[in-house]
């Protein structure tokens, strides 16, 4: 996932949805639809933890479907 970069960059920025994690009230899951990925048309999910002062990723990865959670913002 080294290459995309770019990508996970844009999904953090415009993402299409984000969701909360329905494991961990912590983690907030941004994802966006990419037509073209390397392997196929898929979501990129980018996996946020969300500290009282502090952001980071923990992860990024293609995936068929939006996971369940809340849903705390969707692309109008």
């Amino acid at each position: 996932m080294s290459d995309q970069l770019p990508r996970i960059m844009a999904t953090l920025a415009y993402p299409d949805q984000i969701v909360r994690s329905s494991t961990d009230s912590t983690v907030d899951l941004f994802y966006k639809h990419y037509p073209s990925t390397p392997v196929t048309s898929k979501f990129l999910c980018t996996v946020v933890k969300v500290l009282p002062e502090d952001y980071f990723v923990i992860t990024a990865y293609y995936t068929d479907t939006i996971k369940r959670g809340d849903v705390l913002w969707t692309k109008k």
